[in-house]
């Protein structure tokens, strides 16, 4: 039970370390499994009662879930911190900094689907930095292939199609 507690502090300590962007179920998973901290199951149970506790909060963007630390998270980690040892902090902030972009990345860009009440498909696609949204866009498409194309297509366009509106609205006339 001991172990299941550093597990959870480890996650915590990782969702501390985001600068306010979410992670997903995979990094988190890959960080702790690749260094033989303890096995998938373990990994599960820890984020289970984390959120149990509404120490995280859980998002699903297009079948992949997203955690973040929530304000009892950061005073749970506050009082518990230093049962994580150095070497663990040291770790976490290598793998951070290894893969920052990838952890940016999928924060900031934002594409998912579902479909509305007239049969259609409503797309949202956003880029948003830290917890501000800098674009937004709803899209109302008649087919899942398009509305799974379009999301799929977001993560590679979305810069040149926000530089493309501000260029466009901003233009004077």
């Amino acid at each position: 039970m001991e172990n299941l507690m550093l597990y959870k502090l480890i996650i915590l300590y990782m969702l501390d370390r985001t600068d306010e962007y979410t992670i997903t179920n995979k990094q988190i998973t890959d960080f702790i499994v690749d260094r033989n901290y303890t096995t998938l199951f373990n990994i599960h149970e820890s984020l289970s009662e984390l959120i149990d506790k509404n120490f995280i909060s859980v998002s699903t963007i297009r079948n992949t879930q997203h955690y973040q630390i929530t304000s009892q998270g950061e005073e749970a980690l506050l009082y518990f911190e230093n049962r994580i040892s150095n070497t663990i902090k040291q770790e976490i902030r290598d793998y951070f900094k290894a893969e920052k972009i990838n952890l940016k990345n999928e924060s900031e860009i934002y594409a998912d689907f579902s479909m509305n009440e007239n049969s259609d498909y409503t797309v949202v696609c956003a880029i948003r930095e830290k917890r501000e949204t800098l674009v937004e866009i709803k899209l109302n498409v008649p087919t899942k292939d398009m509305a799974r194309q379009i999301c799929d297509n977001w993560r590679t366009k979305s810069t040149d199609v926000y530089q493309t509106l501000v260029d466009e609205l901003y233009t004077k006339n």
